[in-house]
């Protein structure tokens, strides 16, 4: 089954989500984070059925997450390699796992980062880039265009949608 797209819809979210909201996929990322840049290795470290797999990696690399560089001639064979893009994620990710390691996780959590520069252990922390000072729902406001749902599609019928 084909999940809808949310390319199209005025929020960057939903575009984020469009390309990497997908469970599989930010697995396929965390495991590149750590290391994994072979077909094989993405597919031992998360057991994803091969099919998928395939499926995944090549709309990473459509939408630019990551790029496909050969790395044996006989018979091919590419690497994945985050782009400067998939390197972005990272600050998503240490917030995903940090919030795992706080609400999901049983007992101590399974991996920690340490931070090569000092040895400790790291905790990202969103800051403002001006003045430095932490960000909470509570000290900022959005600004900018609303939020809508995208415009019904021809034949579907508004009267059954939400309001």
């Amino acid at each position: 089954m084909r999940r809808t797209s949310l390319a199209e819809m005025d929020c960057s979210v939903a575009r984020t989500l469009d390309v990497v909201g997908e469970w599989w996929t930010l697995l396929i990322i965390r495991d590149a984070f750590l290391g994994a840049r072979h077909f094989e290795e993405f597919q031992r470290r998360t057991g994803i059925a091969r099919n998928i797999l395939a499926e995944r990696l090549e709309r990473l690399v459509e939408n630019g997450v990551f790029e496909r560089r050969p790395y044996q001639e006989r018979p091919l064979r590419h690497e994945y390699r985050l782009t400067e893009k998939g390197r972005e994620l990272f600050g998503v990710l240490t917030a995903l796992r940090q919030w795992g390691d706080r609400w999901a996780a049983e007992g101590d959590p399974p991996m920690v980062l340490e931070h090569r520069d000092c040895g400790y252990v790291a905790v990202g922390v969103l800051t403002c880039s001006e003045c430095g000072e932490p960000l909470t729902p509570y000290n900022v406001r959005a600004k900018g265009r609303l939020i809508t749902r995208p415009a019904p599609r021809p034949g579907s019928d508004p009267m059954s949608r939400p309001a």
